[in-house]
């Protein structure tokens, strides 16, 4: 038996795009793509279980033609997952519109600044962000909208 090829094409899709989404730096895109690769896997379950048959039940339907349960359970299980990841992001997505209004993820220039001194201390390899890269990250930093309110924007 061969998979549908709509089926198989909706399942690439689904990936893509969620993936893609993944990728952004909105807490509610990545929620949506969260969603999109949860509801590709629960497609590719579906597909890659075989064909549709009976009830899996001994007695009601011959061994044969019994359908398996399997991807049925992993399909349940997928969705319960994917719902507790969804609660999860959207209660992050929610406390960060509260503090800052938005829920865009910011870029965290105090973690370069602590690797760029980590390297000066102990350089176990070739470092890129060097010294005289050190004023332009310092101008970055100046530059990158304060997001926390602590600062000059």
């Amino acid at each position: 038996m061969s998979p549908n090829i709509v089926l198989v094409v909706a399942i690439g899709a689904l990936f893509i795009t969620g993936v893609y989404l993944l990728l952004e730096r909105s807490l509610t895109r990545v929620l949506i793509g969260f969603i999109l690769i949860g509801n590709g896997a629960n497609l590719l379950f579906l597909v890659a279980g075989g064909r549709a048959g009976g009830p899996p039940i001994i007695g009601q339907t011959p061994v044969e033609d019994m359908s398996d349960p399997l991807p049925q359970a992993m399909v349940l299980t997928a969705i319960v997952i994917t719902l507790a990841l969804t609660a999860f992001i959207l209660a992050m997505a929610y406390r960060s519109w509260q503090l800052h209004g938005h829920d865009e993820v910011q870029d965290d220039l105090e973690d370069r600044r602590i690797v760029r001194l980590a390297a000066k201390n102990a350089p176990t390899y070739n470092d890129t962000d060097s010294i005289e890269d050190s004023e332009t990250i310092d101008e970055q930093a100046a530059e990158a909208r304060d997001e926390t309110g602590n600062g000059v924007a």
